[in-house]
């Protein structure tokens, strides 16, 4: 068993928006130095219809995937966003109702988990939902405060299934709820 690392030094390389920092560290008497990237906890959240066969997703501009060869930075997703002081469930009703415009009834917890345990301190808190379409409230598509432009999509779930196989889905936390839905048959057909 490994013994518990001892932190020997902690710089602050930025901090504009979220805090990166150098972390030098000891652990099974080796020194080690990583740089952690600190953003806050996440929840994301995917609005399914079994009646309908369809689920919610959104599409918009990600500049670290447009950085990475994305072409047109466009990525389809869950809803999904920053607990900041918010608990993780009433973070993805926030989320779900500001990106979809719909206001959602029942909520189901289903994981959490580190996002990119390498580099981010974040959890991410996964939640699916049933909605109806009596369940819209507003317009959805992200806050004009905060720069978010941001398309509904309401996809049968069987093209959402597709989209990942011909990678128009790459978005991880999007993947692995559709996953879930999938193996929970909460979707009929």
């Amino acid at each position: 068993m490994a013994e518990k690392p001892q932190i020997r030094k902690e710089e602050i390389l930025s901090d504009e928006k979220y805090v990166l920092k150098k972390v030098t560290y000891e652990l099974n008497g080796e020194s080690q130095t990583r740089e952690v990237y600190e953003r806050g906890n996440a929840a994301t959240i995917l609005l399914y219809n079994n009646e309908k066969g369809t689920v919610l997703l959104t599409r918009q501009f990600r500049l670290p995937s447009f950085l990475n060869g994305n072409k047109n930075g466009m990525l389809i997703e869950a809803c999904a966003g920053l607990l900041d002081d918010d608990d993780p469930e009433t973070c993805a009703r926030r989320e779900a109702e500001e990106e979809t415009g719909y206001r959602l009834r029942e909520v189901k917890k289903i994981y959490e988990a580190y996002s990119s345990p390498g580099g981010i301190t974040e959890i991410l808190h996964f939640f699916v939902a049933p909605y109806k379409d009596e369940y819209k409230v507003s317009a959805g598509g992200g806050l004009q405060e905060e720069q978010e432009k941001i398309e509904i999509l309401e996809l049968p779930f069987s093209r959402a299934i597709n989209m990942i196989e011909t990678g128009e889905i790459k978005d991880a936390k999007t993947i692995i709820l559709i996953q879930y839905v999938a193996m929970r048959n909460l979707i009929a057909g």
